[in-house]
């Protein structure tokens, strides 16, 4: 509630006010999704401070048909430095509800604390239990509209810390700390037309561990298929935890250069290739963001390592979609109010898009 005049004891009879109080008690309001087009996300990727290992997680409830029950899927995706890509299926074991910075009220606290972020392939690893922190502010959501009904909400938050046990299946389990991003969505879309989206972050850790990262950084565009106009794109750094720069599309150049080698690219989870998937586009080598706001201006170069393509199936037509998750280093050059710093950070970005149309490439 938001009027003064509006008080508990004034409600009518029989009416919880709690939840008008607090908000959702989770990430989304607890309502029926609408169509089989609709889908929420919590996304969570981390790298750890030596810089070894990282991995990504997806959870993501989508609409069914006929109102019927809707279809959960997890998948877990970790990397090491040296050996590569470990993958779960699309069924990844989530024990209970997962920490989310986006709660109101947060669940209650218990000690000695449980982990509150478990993921566990089926197979046995990869598999992490972890502490989740928040330092940072979340970014204002963003929503965009195209393809005449659909969109897509996204809100995002950087310097998230992570300690726990990690177990990726390549090296033996090991108790680590790490630091990452937390995001939640919110749309209703379909694969081809979503066209695809360019999305990544970093933070610059800083000589504390227990505290925000000293900068970090979140960039997106989005690129529907068909309509150039609903394109949307943004630049956001955080400093000590809170938002101090925000570069909307109409100020911002993404371009990319070369191309990332054919053997630094792996397809997942395992049973992807067995679906026959086309190739898409190939990833870039280095993708450069420029943004420019009066006297302020952001330059960040990142230079692409190591990549795993994710197959995601498309509910509208036969054509395969698919989501790259690429490791790499961000250099990142900023001058604001005058001042001006330079860091550099491992990252992480997504490209996505379709096989068989344009996608990253046409940033050339």
């Amino acid at each position: 509630m938001t009027s003064g005049s509006a008080r508990p004891d004034a409600a009518p009879p029989g009416l919880d006010v709690g939840p008008f109080l607090t908000g959702p008690p989770g990430p989304f309001p607890r309502v029926p999704l609408s169509d089989v087009l609709e889908r929420r996300w919590l996304h969570y990727a981390f790298i750890t401070t030596d810089e070894q290992q990282a991995l990504i997680a997806n959870l993501a409830t989508l609409g069914a048909e006929d109102g019927g029950e809707p279809i959960r899927t997890t998948v877990l995706l970790a990397y090491h430095r040296e050996h590569g890509w470990a993958c779960s299926q699309w069924h990844a074991y989530l024990p209970r509800e997962p920490w989310t910075s986006f709660r109101s009220p947060g669940p209650p606290t218990t000690f000695p604390r449980r982990p509150d972020f478990e993921l566990q392939s089926l197979a046995g690893t990869p598999a992490v239990a972890l502490h989740l922190t928040s330092t940072s502010t979340p970014a204002p959501a963003g929503v965009s509209h195209f393809h005449r009904t659909h969109w897509k909400r996204w809100q995002a938050q950087p310097g998230v810390l992570a300690a726990g046990r990690w177990d990726d299946g390549m090296v033996p389990a090991r108790e680590t700390v790490a630091v990452g991003y937390h995001e939640r969505v919110h749309g209703r879309w379909a694969w081809p037309e979503m066209g695809g989206w360019v999305f990544g972050f970093c933070n610059q850790l800083g000589d504390r561990l227990d505290g925000p990262p000293s900068w970090a950084v979140v960039f997106a565009l989005l690129q529907p298929m068909d309509e150039a106009r609903d394109h949307t794109a943004m630049v956001m750094v955080w400093r000590r935890g809170r938002m101090v720069f925000f570069v909307p599309r109409r100020a911002l150049r993404v371009s990319v250069a070369g191309q990332l080698a054919r053997d630094r690219v792996v397809t997942t989870p395992s049973l992807a290739p067995l679906l026959g998937t086309f190739a898409t586009a190939p990833i870039p080598a280095v993708l450069c963001i420029d943004g420019y706001q009066g006297g302020d201006w952001i330059q960040l170069r990142f230079r692409c390592r190591d990549a795993a393509r994710l197959v995601v199936p498309s509910e509208t037509s036969l054509q395969p979609f698919s989501v790259h998750e690429v490791i790499g280093d961000m250099e990142v050059r900023l001058r604001m109010n005058g001042s001006s710093q330079l860091f550099a950070s491992p990252g992480i970005v997504e490209f996505a898009g379709g096989a068989a149309e344009r996608s990253w490439s046409a940033l050339r």
